[in-house]
């Protein structure tokens, strides 16, 4: 694997151009439509708090079997694409009913970048997963960023069933363990991300355009 300068500068130019990520607001389950607490741009809020024991902003009403549910805002942004044609309408579960456009931070912008440079390793199934008991330590000691891992060394332990399967690094060459996007023993869906590996020799560069991130978002 090798990062592609030219790939990601035009993901940066992408994200100067349009600095926002837009999210999908459905319906948990099927039900009545009955009301809307918000408007086509209006500002949002998502969960607040150190425990984000502060709910969202309400959104909408959705009623089943006479028992109405109010669905919130899971993230910060602009409504838009607000569906007032479902009001008092049946709708399916999973439904779309509006989007919310949310300005991306520095950090997500860095999120961003990290997912098209690095070799990203995804859950082969729905399951619980941890670090080998090896590298765990290994990171615990060292640090992410810093602990090598090669072909053929245990990488995971999936935990399906009751059974435990380990799973191997099977990349040639030497990558260093740049990101975990999971907690142990967290369930995690199929094809979600799980760690986020950089080739050791290119961990100069990678951290260049990161730095290059910090200093310039603020301009964008």
């Amino acid at each position: 694997m090798k990062l592609e300068y030219q790939n990601l500068n035009k993901l940066l130019q992408k994200l100067r151009a349009n600095p926002y990520k837009v999210f999908d607001v459905i319906t948990p389950h099927t039900g009545y439509i009955r009301e809307f607490k918000v408007k086509e741009g209006d500002q949002v809020k998502g969960p607040s708090g150190k425990w984000l024991e502060k709910p969202g902003t309400p959104l909408f009403v959705l009623e089943r079997e006479r028992n109405p549910k109010i669905i919130r805002a899971h993230i910060d942004g602009i409504v838009e694409g607000l569906r007032t044609d479902l009001l008092n309408k049946f709708v399916e579960a999973e439904e779309v009913i509006l989007k919310i456009k949310h300005p991306l931070s520095q950090d997500e912008v860095i999120g961003e970048v990290l997912l098209s440079a690095l070799y990203i390793v995804k859950a082969p199934e729905t399951a619980r997963y941890v670090l080998s008991p090896s590298l765990s330590a290994r990171i615990e000691r060292e640090g992410l960023g810093k602990v090598k891992i090669k072909k053929g060394d245990e990488l995971l332990v999936m935990t399906f069933m009751k059974r435990e399967t380990p799973i191997y690094f099977d990349q040639e060459g030497e990558y260093v363990i740049y990101k975990l996007y999971f907690s142990p023993f967290q369930l995690v869906q199929r094809g979600e991300p799980l760690v986020g590996l950089c080739p050791e020799k290119q961990l100069p560069y990678l951290q260049k355009i990161i730095e290059r991130i910090k200093e310039e978002w603020g301009e964008f």
